[in-house]
């Protein structure tokens, strides 16, 4: 059974966890993915409004993603938004639905993407350690105030270092899975 501290840090590795999985979302791969999209800012009658909220977005093909706004009259504001991204597609207006069609990724370009996402994994892998030592420092306050005994002391700093390993693993296999994802040609 885990202490309420071991749940917080749980807690908090799962938070950092969950960031990775939605910023590797959002990283272009040979395949088209709504996430590349769907949280660019349109201006929508003077409000700013992520593309999700204003229109709907398919893939009906692995490298396409089509738009089709509710209101017809956002299409030149929607065009717009995409043109500044910057995701380097060309937005095709086909009356009411918006094509992007996504050209196959170079090889200079799918390496630059790998160390990115090494990057980005380092990054929450650093963050996930952070998250055990504040709370092994928790743990030892907790032992200096008289508490928690030693032997309990210890036993959670077993369970906080199982937690952490997980979670490094974790975010290993994710990593492993997006330049598997990335340099699929």
């Amino acid at each position: 059974m885990l202490s309420t501290l071991l749940k917080k840090a749980n807690e908090k590795m799962e938070k950092s966890q969950h960031i990775l999985e939605v910023e590797f979302r959002k990283i272009r791969t040979a395949r088209a993915n709504p996430a590349l999209v769907e949280n660019i800012q349109i201006t929508y009658y003077g409000n700013s409004l992520p593309l999700k909220q204003i229109a709907s977005i398919g893939i009906p093909e692995p490298r396409m993603i089509v738009i089709q706004p509710w209101d017809k009259n956002s299409v030149s504001e929607i065009e717009k938004a995409l043109l500044k991204s910057d995701l380097g597609i060309t937005p095709k207006n086909e009356g009411g639905i918006i094509r992007l069609l996504l050209p196959p990724l170079s090889k200079e370009r799918r390496e630059e993407l790998k160390k990115m996402v090494s990057r980005l994994a380092e990054q929450t892998k650093v963050s996930i350690r952070n998250i055990r030592r504040e709370f092994m420092d928790d743990l030892k306050k907790l032992l200096k105030e008289g508490e928690k005994g030693e032997d309990e002391v210890k036993q959670e700093e077993r369970e906080l270092q199982k937690l952490t390993d997980q979670h490094i693993k974790n975010i290993d296999k994710l990593l492993e899975r997006k330049v598997k994802e990335i340099m699929e040609v």
